[in-house]
């Protein structure tokens, strides 16, 4: 083939080049209506005078947390989220992936370098068969080439996309992170407001036992009360007592925890007031369609853009398998002396078309591509395997939530019940007909009734955090390089 005619090639080259590989097409929405094998519920059972109500096609809040309605909370999520340092990792890779993203798009230009050289040479006329002495001289260059890559099997073009892709898993990842940010943050600092209250009602319980135990031992002194209630009461004294240091040390290990989500040592955190009493529980709760949670949980986005960098690999493996074309031209000047380098009479060029093809490697070109496919085939499957466990977490989530209600009821009616018996057993005593050690009974397990509704109280809004998590509730109004 002539240089003219490669030369007439090269346009057509240009306008009939393609991508060659799949081109990735986001996958569909799981086709359900609803969370649940049966209808998803439209509201909670109502306990403590309150029912959580399920808003479908709400639209979901980017500071979920003020749900809450705790100013200490949304300072406390607030300073999190500005000095995490983890979540400036993922900052911090965003911006790498887009810097990359970036590079790579310098592949579709042109590549033009320029140079200089200056050289003191001596030539040898004993090259063409002379003995004279040969002169020497300076030489000095001044050149300037340019290069371009025809990607006419779109290699470079699902390089560049495969790159778009990976920024988009590092965007889904730093919104994951952002997200369970805020999540632990809210979750620990319930727990750690519920533990100051189980210690306080656990240390008032302490105090009611030892009274009754002083009270039974006078009794036995007496002769009415039998020796084996004072072990009785010594044991389960002792049992109280040993739940004071495990709620001192998660107590202790929240507040550390805090800490460190915040990116403050431990020793120099102070921890907002924060009282248990003060957090509202949610009662509306925007409630995704099952075709809106692909596109709202960002672990649902960042595997479907794995699965997309793993089908642009595909397209890179295959266009390896084809020729590659590639311009190129120079042009410089030679001289003597700097006075004469642009004068002309020095001058050089090229223009040339290189063409690489590849003809025999062992099959590592068509292996290369199979594995490709073995990837996008991987990342298939897991997002598939990422949407299967997004629905069923918040299917468990809003079963977990009608069943912390039926339990708190359950233990309000209980509460409700011993505050009953306590207060009758008081007029008793009032009345004569009761001893004080059966309201000291009365009182301890109305205490330990108080504990109960406690920790029900607790499970409540700490699930209510897991749902707006399960539902990836405002994860892309937050994340940001």
């Amino acid at each position: 083939m002539s240089r003219h005619s490669l030369l007439r090639m090269l346009p057509a080259l240009l306008l009939a080049g393609c991508a060659l590989g799949p081109d990735f097409k986001a996958p569909a929405a799981p086709d359900s209506e609803r969370y649940l094998a049966q209808q998803d519920p439209s509201s909670t059972a109502a306990a403590d005078g309150r029912a959580q109500h399920f808003e479908r096609s709400a639209k979901p809040e980017a500071q979920w947390w003020r749900a809450f309605g705790s100013s200490p909370l949304d300072a406390l999520v607030t300073q999190g989220l500005a000095r995490n340092a983890s979540l400036e990792a993922a900052q911090a890779s965003l911006r790498q992936s887009a810097r990359a993203l970036q590079a790579g798009y310098g592949v579709f230009y042109p590549q033009v370098s320029a140079g200089a050289g200056a050289s003191r040479e001596k030539f040898s006329p004993a090259l063409f068969g002379s003995t004279s002495p040969g002169p020497t001289f300076n030489l000095f260059t001044l050149s300037a080439s340019v290069g371009y890559a025809l990607d006419v099997f779109g290699g470079a073009r699902r390089t560049v996309e495969g790159l778009a892709a990976q920024q988009d898993v590092q965007q889904a990842q730093l919104e994951g992170s952002t997200l369970a940010l805020a999540g632990n943050l809210v979750n620990t600092a319930i727990a750690q407001a519920a533990y100051g209250a189980e210690l306080e009602q656990t240390q008032a319980l302490v105090l009611l036992l030892r009274q009754q135990l002083t009270l039974a031992q006078f009794q036995t002194q007496a002769g009415t009360v039998p020796y084996s209630a004072v072990l009785a009461l010594q044991a389960q004294l002792a049992q109280a007592e040993a739940t004071v240091p495990p709620l001192q040390q998660a107590a202790d290990q929240a507040q550390h925890l805090l800490a460190t989500l915040s990116g403050t040592l431990p020793s120099r955190w102070q921890m907002p007031p924060l009282a248990f009493d003060s957090l509202k529980l949610p009662e509306h709760l925007p409630l995704s369609l099952p075709s809106e949670l692909v596109r709202q949980r960002p672990d649902i986005r960042a595997a479907e853009a794995t699965l997309h960098a793993a089908s642009a690999a595909v397209g890179v493996a295959t266009a390896a398998q084809f020729p590659s074309f590639t311009l190129s031209g120079a042009y410089g000047q030679y001289s003597t002396s700097t006075g004469t380098l642009l004068a002309g009479g020095g001058n050089f060029w090229n223009l040339g078309v290189d063409v690489a093809a590849p003809l025999f490697d062992g099959g590592t070109l068509r292996a290369r591509r199979q594995a490709a496919e073995e990837t996008y085939a991987q990342s298939a499957a897991l997002y598939r395997q990422t949407v299967l466990n997004a629905f069923a977490q918040v299917a468990d989530v809003l079963r977990a939530l009608e069943h912390d209600a039926q339990t708190l009821q359950a233990a309000l009616q209980a509460q409700a019940a011993v505050e009953t018996a306590a207060r009758l057993l008081e007029a008793n005593e009032q009345a004569g007909i009761a001893n004080g050690l059966q309201v000291l009974t009365a009182q301890v397990q109305l205490r330990q009734a108080n504990l109960a509704v406690l920790q029900a109280r607790a499970l409540r809004l700490q699930d209510t955090t897991a749902y707006y998590l399960a539902l990836g509730q405002g994860s892309s109004r937050q994340a940001g390089p």
